[in-house]
C-alpha cells in the first residue's frame, strides 16, 4: 500500500498537493476506491480510500486513523557536523530517517569545513525516507548550531561523544546508554573533535564514547550511532 504525506490533515476528507497527486494517479495508475495510507508526520497513521482521482487535486476519504503509529519508547538527537561533500551528510540524513530518529542538528565545529546544508532539499529527503521507512513522526532538522552553543543548552537525556582520540578514555556506547532512554550523540567533521571540544562536552557532561575499533568516516559515524541506539532497544 502507497503511503503519502499529508501534514495540514483534518476531518473526513483529505485532498492531495499536485505532486502527490500526479503521482498517486498519473504515475501509480491508482482509481477511485484504492486504498491509500497517509502519514501527517505527528505521529499518526490515516487510512483511506480514492474517492475523486483529479491528477492535480486527488481527494481521499478518511477511513480510519491510527494514533501515535509505532511510537518508539525513546527519544534520539544527534548533532553531527556538516561534510564538504554534501551528498555524504544527506546519506546519512536518509539512513538514519529509515532507521529512527527524532532530532538531527547541524554541528559547526572547528574543523568543519563547510558549514551549510540546503534546508529545503534535506527536509524533502527527510520526508521521502520517513514515507518509505513507514514511519508517522517526522524528523526535525535543526538549525546548524556551533559547538559551544549546543552544548549550553539543557538537553534531556543521556548525553555522549563520539571521537576518534584514543589517548583518552572512551567507552562501548551499551556500557553508557540502556534500554527506553533518551539520547544525545555528538559527532565530528571529517577532521575530528579538538581536543579542547572534548573537553568543553565533557565538562557539560557529555560522556566520551566510542562506536567499534575502525574508524569510520562523519556519515557512517553518524549512522552507526543511531543504529547502535535502535539495537539496544530491541
Amino acid at each position: 500500500m502507497q503511503i503519502f504525506y499529508a501534514p495540514d490533515i483534518t476531518g473526513d476528507t483529505y485532498t492531495l498537493n499536485e505532486k502527490e497527486s500526479k503521482h498517486l494517479i498519473r504515475v501509480l495508475r491508482m482509481t477511485r476506491g484504492a486504498d491509500v495510507r497517509l502519514i501527517d508526520g505527528k505521529g499518526n497513521l490515516w487510512e483511506g480510500i480514492i474517492s475523486d482521482p483529479d491528477q492535480k487535486k486527488c481527494t481521499i476519504d478518511i477511513t480510519g486513523i491510527v494514533k501515535d503509529f509505532e511510537k518508539r519508547n525513546y527519544n534520539l538527537h544527534i548533532a553531527i557536523s556538516p561534510l564538504k561533500n554534501p551528498e555524504r551528510f544527506e546519506w546519512f540524513v536518509e539512513k538514519s530517517v529509515e532507521i529512527g530518529i527524532d532530532q538531527i542538528t547541524p554541528l559547526l565545529c572547528r574543523n568543519t569545513e563547510k558549514p551549510g546544508i540546503k534546508n529545503e532539499r534535506v527536509n524533502n529527503l527527510i520526508i521521502s525516507a520517513m514515507k518509505q521507512s513507514l514511519k508517522a513522526t517526522k524528523t526535525v532538522l535543526n538549525e546548524p548550531k556551533s559547538l559551544k552553543d549546543f552544548i549550553s543548552k539543557d538537553l534531556n537525556g543521556i548525553r555522549m561523544i563520539a571521537h576518534c582520540d584514543d589517548t583518552l578514555e572512551r567507552r562501548n556506547v551499551s556500557d553508557v546508554y540502556s534500554r527506553n532512554m533518551n539520547a544525545i550523540m555528538l559527532i565530528g567533521p571529517e577532521g575530528d573533535f579538538s581536543r579542547e571540544e572534548i573537553d568543553s562536552a565533557v565538562k557539560r557532561g557529555f560522556i566520551p564514547v566510542h562506536l567499534g575499533p575502525s574508524r569510520l568516516r562523519t556519515e557512517t559515524a553518524g549512522v552507526a550511532a543511531c543504529h547502535s541506539i535502535y539495537f539496544i532497544n530491541q
